[in-house]
């Protein structure tokens, strides 16, 4: 449903420019609140088999204006201004316009792509508003009304219709896929494809409905950055008595502005290190009266130790599962690369020491990781509701490295006890079939208050999660099955499980285990890793 949803948001959008470019005026429609992003359904199923679809991710926008009209545009992404000099190495100094074209071009494309999400997120709450006064109206969820417009009312496609598509266009998937396909191995995806399609022209039609049934008055062409925090307060929209301000736009795409953020960041800090690396490695060599190549070769060529056999041998044996092939086809390719990897080791090890001897300084400064409000109420816990830290990890019962995350979850909050809450809250990976039905039944089982009996059980069948079998563990915790089975049937708690999604999509959650320690995400989730967060948290002054 998350994926069917998403394919609504999109038809919607797209019918809403369509509506704007040929009445003049602004766009209109979208569903529930957040933006779920499975695959599109528009990929094509050479895609589908090259490059399965991984969750959370931003969608291609619907109606891209000019590059250079998007490139003139402040994308808002940017913490601050650059220094007047980013780095010196002695007396030499580097400034912004000492990066590199292509790291420019790089910085300017991930710009680019703010700016047109930022158009596109004020036809995504447009359209998310409308979805859900028209909700409201039948007496339904939004997930029900998606089920009665769209699906119940796309004609699902044939085996002959797969057929017809794959031979008029097989020439373009091999060529995507690189080598020779036959129909029966793309069926399936070409089926999916085909009713995404579908389901897109019936969201489309829908939408029209709603265009024309709820007040819509748009007061810009498209969203853009505020210049000041006053600009937070501009209303660019009016969706049925509801106001759409930037304020609600810059919330909603905090996430992928800060991953923007990160990435120019990265970008930039790896163009200055190649840049003070070469200046130092020619002052070296200007020092030893020989060239760069020679003082590399020197200091780096000569010294790379012979990666053996036996070596080549061990790193196979530890990564076997990973490769393709027998240790007799991939000897000489690995020996290259554990050779190449001895290669950086000095190579890194040289600049490091030059570097400290030439004095060098940097002076970009890396993003601050947003903060972010994350409901937990109605939801499993551990620990005070009072404490002055909150953990919440977004978890996927099907995911295996969510299974070893939970036994840490599980000793730290037993460590903190009450100065420390734990928090729940599902994010089912659309990849996983069974993950979605199993948080429902988390939930039916926490309704009996066997939650976390229940939970350690899932985390351990893993493999094992098809509803015949959630209903087995009920059974085996002594829960009152009746009561169990008719709302893991009724799906009585589906709505809650897709609240959960929505939320964690709002606060950049694209995979699981998501950790955030008092709103802020926790990349290092190994035990020591939460452990120093935690106890940072608990020493920094408590919040407002």
């Amino acid at each position: 449903m998350r994926k069917l949803t998403y394919a609504l948001v999109l038809a919607l959008s797209l019918a809403s420019a369509a509506a704007a470019q040929t009445r003049g005026t602004a766009a209109r429609p979208r569903p529930a609140a957040a933006r779920p992003t499975p695959t599109p359904a528009a990929q094509t199923p050479a895609q589908q088999q090259a490059a399965p679809a991984r969750p959370a991710q931003t969608p291609a926008p619907p109606a891209p204006a000019s590059v250079g009209t998007i490139q003139a545009e402040d994308c808002g992404c940017e913490p601050g201004p650059l220094p007047a000099v980013v780095a010196t190495v002695g007396a030499i100094k580097i400034t912004p316009a000492d990066f590199s074209p292509q790291t420019q071009q790089q910085i300017d494309q991930l710009k680019r792509e703010v700016v047109e999400a930022r158009r596109n997120e004020l036809n995504l709450q447009i359209n998310s508003i409308l979805l859900e006064a028209e909700a409201r109206k039948r007496g339904v969820t939004t997930t029900k009304l998606i089920e009665d417009e769209v699906v119940a009312k796309t004609v699902n496609p044939t085996d002959a219709d797969a057929q017809a598509y794959f031979n008029q266009n097989k020439a373009r998937i091999e060529a995507q896929a690189g080598r020779n396909l036959q129909f029966e191995e793309l069926k399936a995806n070409i089926v999916e494809y085909l009713r995404g399609e579908r389901q897109q022209e019936r969201a489309s039609k829908f939408a029209e409905t709603l265009r024309a049934a709820y007040p819509v008055k748009v007061n810009a062409a498209h969203a853009t950055a505020p210049a000041t925090p006053a600009e937070r307060a501009r209303v660019f929209a009016v969706v049925n008595g509801r106001n759409i301000t930037s304020g609600d736009i810059e919330d909603s795409l905090r996430p992928l502005v800060y991953s923007a953020q990160q990435r120019i960041h990265q970008l930039r800090t790896r163009d200055l290190d190649l840049r003070v690396n070469d200046i130092v490695l020619e002052q070296e060599a200007q020092k030893r009266g020989v060239t760069s190549r020679a003082l590399l070769e020197a200091e780096v060529g000569a010294k790379v130790p012979v990666v053996t056999e036996t070596q080549a041998q061990e790193f196979f044996n530890q990564n076997k599962a990973r490769l393709n092939g027998e240790f007799a086809q991939l000897k000489y390719q690995i020996i290259e690369y554990l050779q190449e990897q001895e290669r950086n080791k000095l190579t890194a090890a040289l600049a490091d020491r030059l570097r400290k001897a030439a004095g060098v300084q940097t002076f970009l400064i890396e993003p601050a990781a947003p903060v972010y409000q994350i409901a937990v109420d109605d939801q499993p816990s551990k620990g005070s509701p009072s404490a002055a830290v909150t953990v919440v990890k977004f978890t996927d019962f099907q995911c295996p490295s969510c299974a070893q995350a939970n036994p840490i979850l599980q000793r730290l909050a037993a460590e903190y006890g009450d100065r420390v809450r734990f928090v729940v809250r599902d994010f089912p990976l659309p990849d996983h079939a069974n993950a979605r039905k199993a948080a429902e039944a988390a939930e039916a089982a926490r309704e009996q208050g066997k939650y976390w009996e229940y939970t350690e059980l899932l985390y351990r069948n893993q493999s094992a999660l098809e509803v015949d079998k959630l209903k087995q563990y009920a059974t085996a915790l002594g829960l009152d099955r009746a009561r169990f089975d008719a709302a893991l049937d009724g799906g009585k708690f589906a709505e809650k499980v897709e609240r959960d999604l929505l939320d964690g999509q709002k606060v950049g959650v694209g995979g699981t285990p998501t950790i955030f320690i008092n709103g802020r995400r926790a990349d290092d989730r190994t035990y020591e890793g939460l452990k120093a967060l935690i106890d940072s948290a608990l020493k920094a002054p408590a919040r407002d």
